[in-house]
């Protein structure tokens, strides 16, 4: 059963927006996760994403389990690389990095996971992942060995995101880093809504609700907020509310 694909792409569908909070283990401490949980069930959240570019610590299963112990949003992985996969969770994005020419980043990796995941039973969300530059070097971009599409460059990033689509990915998730100075361009977004017949998912430098919401209104159906959190949980609640408008 693909249960959360399925909402994503009738959210997609209906034009109805979605929010998700990326949860970095390693970052969060269990009192700043338990009321990150708080707002976000207070707040309507529609997903929460955990993971991080690289996980030192060993809490990914913890931190899942508090997250379903204290809500019912679902859990979503986010894998930096092929060991952040956990039962615990309710699905994993798989994602294969079409933004750039590392070839354990597009398949490598994924025939090593492969059966772990499928003996998992985690609901499998294929997912085109493409990195934006942000404005500054991120870890993303150093621990993946390889350079994000420029910042202005629509075409590059529309062609990609096609190609994408074509080779049967069911999400592109465009993503700016964490802590990027600036998140992924209206722009841009505008340009992959009208390339692809997907749901799109972006992330990346979101640290206002202004920008949640203008990136909604150019066509993405999730946005995702993750490392401005961790410096202001209060925002879970701002966007929360501009989602609603």
């Amino acid at each position: 059963m693909n249960r959360i694909l399925d909402k994503i792409n009738q959210s997609y569908i209906n034009k109805q927006k979605r929010f998700a909070v990326l949860i970095d283990p390693d970052k969060t401490n269990h009192t700043a996760l338990e009321r990150i949980i708080k707002l976000a069930v207070e707040s309507n959240v529609d997903f929460f994403f955990v993971g991080g570019s690289l996980l030192t610590e060993n809490k990914l299963d913890l931190c899942i389990r508090t997250i379903k112990q204290k809500s019912e949003i679902p859990v979503i992985l986010f894998p930096g690389n092929n060991l952040q996969i956990s039962k615990e969770a309710d699905a994993i994005l798989l994602l294969s990095l079409i933004s750039g020419r590392n070839a354990d980043l597009l398949i490598g990796n994924h025939v090593i996971s492969a059966p772990y995941i499928k003996e998992s039973k985690l609901e499998v969300i294929p997912t085109g992942y493409m990195l934006i530059d942000g404005g500054k070097p991120t870890t993303v971009s150093y621990i993946s060995n390889t350079f994000p599409i420029p910042y202005d460059k629509e075409d590059i990033a529309a062609c990609t995101a096609m190609a994408g689509e074509m080779l049967g990915l069911k999400t592109i998730y465009m993503d700016a880093g964490s802590g990027a100075i600036r998140p992924v361009s209206a722009n841009m977004t505008k340009k992959i809504r009208n390339s692809v017949d997907l749901p799109i998912i972006v992330g990346g430098g979101i640290k206002t609700p202004e920008a949640a919401r203008e990136i909604w209104d150019a066509g993405a159906d999730i946005v995702v907020v993750g490392n401005a959190i961790e410096k202001s949980s209060e925002l879970i609640k701002e966007i929360g509310k501009i989602k609603k408008i």
